[in-house]
Parts: C-alpha cells; sequence; structure tokens
C-alpha cells in the first residue's frame, strides 16, 4: 500500500530517567514518581545538566552534559541548548518524563514504567494529553519546596507527578486493578525514606549548580541567548539579579510571546536572510557555471536547468528584500555565534564533465573544456 503524505503531528516531549537508591558512594536519584511534567525552565535544567542514575549495565551516573551530547559534540554545548530552547519554546510541547530504574529507594521497575506510557497515552483524547487539562483537573500535583534538617529541598525542581486519580482514570484499560500496583508508595516516594527523597533532590539541584558553573568559568555564557543565560545564572548561583526561578518575569522569558517580541530572536531571523542569501548567490552562480558548460546540454535538459534557475533567481531577489527576514518568523532562524557555511567553490566549468582517458601524451587540463 502506498504510503500516505499526510503530516503526523508531535504533540509532547516525553523522555526517560534512569533512578537510582542511594548506595556507597552514589546519592539517590530516585525522587520520581512514575510520570513527571515540568515547565520549560525547569525542563531545560534537567536538559542542561542531563543528570543520569547508575544502570545495571554500567557503573557510570551523572551528569552527561548538555542534551547527553556533552562528550560526542564538537561544538560548545551553548550552541545546542540556543537552538534547543528555541525550538522548544517556538513548538510550545509539553514536555514529560517517565522513571525507570527505581521509584524511590525501596521499589526497583527495571524499564517497565518506561515501556507502558505509550500505552497509557496511546488511549487519552487529545485534550487529556496537555499538562494544563491534567492539572486543571487533579490528575497532576505539583511539588513545593520545603524545609528538611534545617535545609530547603527545593523540591519543586521536580515539577509536576500524577496523582491517584490519573491511576484510578486512565490506567484501568491495562490493568485489572491499578491502585493495587500504583501504590502511595509509588505516587509519592518521599513516604519511602524522607531523608533519601531530601538528598536526591539536594543532588539534583547541586549538579545543576556544577554544570551551570562551568559555562561561566569557560566564557561560553557570553554564548547564550537571554533565557538560557538566565537560566544558568539562576541555576549557578541560585537567583538572577535578585529574582528565582519562580518569578512571574522570569517564567515570561520562557513564552512564545516573549521570544516573538524580542530583539534577539529578531538578529536570529536576520542572520538567517544574509546566510540565505548568500547560499543563493553561490547556488545562482554553480548554476551559471553549469549551464554555460557546453559539455552540460544534454544533461542541462534532463535536469530541467533553466527552471533550476529562474527559481534561484526568484529566491534571491525575494530575499534581496531587506525586511525578507519576516518569513522565517516562526523557525530557529540562526545562530550568529555559529561560523555561516563557506563560500562558494570555485569549480569551474567542471561538473558532470567526464574526462577522457590521457594516455600520458596530452596535458590532462587541456582535455577539459
Amino acid at each position: 500500500m502506498p504510503i500516505s503524505a499526510a503530516y503526523l503531528r508531535i504533540g509532547l516531549l516525553m523522555s526517560g530517567r534512569r533512578n537510582n537508591p542511594p548506595e556507597a558512594g552514589m546519592r539517590s536519584l530516585a525522587v520520581y514518581n512514575p510520570i513527571h511534567y515540568q515547565d520549560l525552565p525547569e525542563l531545560f535544567m534537567d536538559y542542561i545538566c542531563s543528570l543520569t542514575g547508575k544502570s545495571p549495565s554500567t557503573t557510570g551516573a551523572g551528569s552527561e552534559g548538555a542534551l547527553t551530547k556533552g562528550p560526542f559534540n564538537a561544538l560548545r554545548p551553548t550552541a545546542d541548548l540556543n537552538n534547543a530552547l528555541v525550538s522548544m519554546i517556538l513548538t510550545g510541547h509539553d514536555g514529560f518524563s517517565t522513571s525507570a530504574g527505581h521509584v524511590g529507594p525501596q521499589v526497583r521497575v527495571d524499564h517497565d514504567i518506561s515501556l507502558l506510557v505509550p500505552e497509557i497515552w496511546a488511549r487519552l483524547h487529545p485534550e487529556q494529553r496537555r499538562a494544563a487539562w491534567l492539572i486543571e483537573h487533579g490528575y497532576m500535583e505539583a511539588l513545593d519546596d520545603f524545609d528538611f534538617e534545617v535545609q530547603r529541598v527545593q523540591a519543586s525542581r521536580l515539577g509536576y507527578r500524577i496523582t491517584e486519580r490519573f491511576v484510578a482514570h486512565f490506567m484501568g484499560k491495562i490493568f485489572d486493578n491499578p491502585r493495587a500496583v500504583f501504590t502511595e508508595a509509588i505516587l509519592k516516594p518521599e513516604t519511602q525514606n524522607l531523608t533519601d527523597f531530601a538528598d536526591g533532590v539536594h543532588n539534583i539541584v547541586e549538579a545543576q549548580e556544577r554544570v551551570a558553573r562551568r559555562y561561566f568559568e569557560d566564557g561560553s555564557i557570553a554564548e547564550a541567548c537571554p533565557p538560557l543565560k538566565t537560566l544558568l545564572t539562576i541555576m549557578a548561583f541560585g537567583h538572577d539579579q535578585g529574582m528565582d526561578v519562580h518569578a512571574p518575569q522570569i517564567r515570561a522569558l520562557f513564552t512564545r510571546e516573549a521570544l516573538l517580541d524580542s530583539d534577539w530572536y529578531r538578529h536570529r531571523l536576520q542572520v538567517k536572510r544574509e546566510r540565505d542569501l548568500a547560499l543563493w548567490t553561490r547556488n545562482l552562480s554553480e548554476l551559471s557555471h553549469f549551464r554555460e558548460n557546453r559539455r552540460n546540454v544534454v544533461e542541462a535538459r534532463r535536469l530541467d536547468l533553466d527552471a533550476r534557475f529562474a527559481y534561484a533567481r526568484a529566491r534571491l531577489d525575494a530575499l534581496a528584500d531587506p525586511e525578507s527576514w519576516r518569513e522565517f518568523i516562526g523557525t530557529l532562524g540562526a545562530d550568529p555565534l555559529a561560523p555561516p557555511a563557506d563560500g562558494p567553490i570555485d569549480a569551474g566549468d567542471q561538473p558532470f564533465v567526464t574526462v577522457p582517458a590521457n594516455n600520458g601524451s596530452t596535458p590532462l587540463e587541456s582535455t577539459l573544456p
């Protein structure tokens, strides 16, 4: 059967978390219940740090770096973070996460819950998949900061988690008795051991602080877009100009409206326009070289080169308008700090040319058109 050309929309982001209980020399990360939702500031703190627990197949645990690509990325992490943050603000997708490994220090779940989530979400109506709807109707509850043993536990970094109401209403189609599976100990891991829960939250906050401070130490904080710079500052020092992450002014920075109205985003679009202008100038030059080569007459007809040339010319003319950056509104634009693509390649008249065999008696360059 032919594959349908219809688009499949992505409605949410669903990450997996590897959690571990406290062990000798390793602090707890088992503070999440089966499914959490985080608003963008808290979610992106997690993405910046990318903290992972101990896996049964490895002994490693800790921060893997921005978007988990720290050890494998030749670029500075700020470049990826800028693009990822702009993308997430523009799309507005809700960010959920699921637990694997442990839920609390006493309940081992391996990958079972992560594998169940698609089954649960596939049975929800589209409006029921929205975090705002789930929170409004009591299917998810917020975690608040609290004091424990003379320390502030910043549990709000964990966002929202599913409630007993969620289990009762949405898991009955999978389990005969969902409440027997998702007990209070699983839905509220702090009831298993409050000391371990508090230390697990401290572990997350401290890891985020360590990672954020590196951006100040290596100078890459200067490359961060304003919302990212604010978030890194709060992660590293607890506040930005006296405001913590809960301040309405801080939360507003992560809205689509603020992004579209910002000068820094407009600059990204203008850079995109300038780079596309250079690209289509190069494209038109290459097409001209190709078309002017007498050896390419047949190939030019096969490629319908006149139509390609007309399209390139029209694209170049459109981009010549200084206001054409507006057509990129709603896109990533271009990172002003990333190097532009290389300039035109001086290929001369050589593309798609078949070079005759050279027996050594004739200089090779004289066989070229």
